[in-house]
C-alpha cells in the first residue's frame, strides 16, 4: 500500500512549510500562494480569484495575469516539494489541491484544540488548552496585511486570547506560576488592556518572590491604560499591587519600622493616592471632625468639555499637588476629574483655595481652552451609631 503523501504549512506567524522551512517569494506571489493553501478544503473559482487579487482597471489583463501567477505558484511549489507531482490541478472555471495530497494546517490543529478544549473537562481540558496555546507561534501570517488575511488574523487571535483566559485560571489553582506567567505575558502583549492577563502576571512573580517585577508591571499596565483609554485599573489590581508593596518591605527588622512610615513620601506636596485610599482617609477625617468640630471640605474639580484630557489633566494634577498642603489628600474620579479634601477648611475658605487653583491654572496655562468647574460640600461628622 502506497504511503500517503503529506504536506504541512505553518500560518500562525511566520509562513513557513515542512514544519521550519521559509518560502521566497514576492508578496503578491506569496499572497497568492496563502490564500490556495488556507482555502485547501475546497475548489477555488478563477472568478474568485481575479476579484481578490486583481483590482478593476488594471492595466494588464487579468485573465492573463492568472494563468501567470498560477504557473508560478507551480514553479514554486516544484522547487518546495521536488518528490512531488501535480499539487494544483485545473478544473474547469476553477482550482483544486491533488486529493492524492493531504494538506495540515497549523491553524487547523490549533482551532480543533481550542474548541475541543471548550467542550472538555479537569486534565484533558488543561491539556488541549496549553496545546492551543503552545500551537500558537504568533499572528496568522504576520507578514501579510491583505484585507482576506486580516480576517482570519481577527479569527485566530481571538481564539488564542479565549483560551489563555480559560486556561489561566487552572494553572493558577495548579500553582504553575513559570507556566502561568509564561501565558500571561505574551498574552498581555497581544491585548494589554484585558487586565486579568496583568492580575495574573502580577499573581505569578509575586508567588515567585519577585515583587518589584509585579510593582513595575502594574505601573506599565496602569500608565498604559491611561494613555490609550484615560481609565484607572480596577480596585483589585490596585490592592495586589499594595501586597506587592507590602512583600517588598516584609523582611525589615523591628529597628526599620519606624522608618519605614516615613518611606516614599514626596516633601512638600499634596498626597496624591487611590480613590480606595482617599474614602479610607476620608472616613478616618469624618471621626476626626466628630471628636473635634473641626471643619474640612470635599472639592470635585472638573476640566470641562474642551479639554484635552491627557494633557490638562497631567497639568491640573502638577497643580493641585504643587499648591494644595502636605496633608490634603488627592485622587483621580475620572479622565478629567479629581476629587480633594482640604483638611480643616471650611466651605467658605474652600472656594477660596479652588479660586487661587483656577487662576493659577489659566496663568501657568494661558493657552489651555480648559474650563475648571469644582463643587464643594463640607464633610459631615461620622455617624455615631
Amino acid at each position: 500500500m502506497a504511503k500517503e503523501k503529506r504536506i504541512h504549512f505553518g500560518l500562525l506567524g511566520a509562513f513557513s512549510y515542512s514544519h521550519d522551512k521559509s518560502v521566497k517569494a514576492g508578496r503578491k506571489t506569496l499572497s497568492f500562494l496563502q490564500y490556495l493553501v488556507v482555502n485547501h478544503g475546497r475548489s477555488i473559482s478563477a472568478e474568485e480569484l481575479l476579484e481578490q487579487f486583481w483590482a478593476e482597471g488594471s492595466s494588464q489583463s487579468p485573465g492573463t495575469a492568472l494563468r501567470r501567477m498560477m504557473f508560478t505558484i507551480r514553479g514554486l511549489l516544484e522547487e518546495m516539494f521536488p518528490d512531488m507531482d501535480h499539487l494544483l490541478i485545473t478544473l474547469p472555471g476553477c482550482y483544486t489541491w491533488n486529493p492524492d495530497i493531504c494538506l495540515t494546517l497549523d491553524t487547523e490543529l490549533f482551532e480543533a484544540a481550542c474548541l475541543d478544549g471548550r467542550r472538555a473537562a479537569g486534565e484533558e481540558k488543561c491539556s488541549l488548552l496549553l496545546q492551543a496555546v503552545s500551537l500558537y507561534k504568533g499572528d496568522f501570517l504576520s507578514g501579510n496585511d491583505s484585507e482576506w488575511a486580516l480576517v482570519f488574523r481577527q479569527y485566530y487571535q481571538t481564539l488564542y486570547l479565549d483560551a489563555c483566559k480559560a486556561v489561566l485560571p487552572i494553572l493558577y489553582q495548579k500553582e504553575q506560576w513559570m507556566q502561568l506567567l509564561d501565558i500571561s505575558s505574551q498574552a498581555y502583549r497581544i491585548d494589554f488592556a484585558a487586565e486579568e492577563f496583568t492580575l495574573y502576571q502580577m499573581h505569578a512573580l509575586i508567588a515567585l518572590g519577585q515583587p518589584e517585577q509585579a510593582i513595575r508591571q502594574y505601573e506599565t499596565f496602569r500608565d498604559k491604560l491611561m494613555q490609550e483609554y484615560e481609565i484607572m485599573p480596577t480596585k483589585q489590581a490596585e490592592q495586589l499591587c499594595t501586597l506587592a508593596s507590602s512583600l517588598r518591605k516584609s523582611n525589615l527588622g523591628e529597628q526599620d519600622v519606624f522608618q519605614l512610615v516615613y518611606e516614599d513620601q514626596e516633601g512638600g506636596l499634596a498626597f496624591f493616592c487611590t480613590f480606595d485610599i482617599f474614602r479610607q482617609i476620608v472616613a478616618l477625617e469624618r471621626r476626626h471632625i466628630r471628636r473635634s468640630g473641626q471643619p474640612s471640605a470635599l472639592v470635585v474639580v472638573s476640566l470641562g468639555k474642551e479639554a484635552i484630557p491627557a494633557t490638562d489633566a497631567r497639568r491640573l494634577e502638577r497643580l493641585l499637588l504643587e499648591k494644595l498642603r502636605t496633608g490634603d489628600p488627592v485622587a483621580r474620579l475620572a479622565a478629567d476629574t479629581y476629587i480633594l479634601m482640604l483638611t480643616g477648611a471650611s466651605t467658605e475658605n474652600a472656594h477660596l483655595v479652588m479660586g487661587r487653583i483656577d487662576c493659577d491654572f489659566h496663568r501657568v496655562y494661558r493657552h489651555s481652552r480648559a474650563y475648571l468647574t469644582y463643587r464643594i460640600a463640607p464633610l459631615q461628622p461620622e455617624e455615631v451609631s
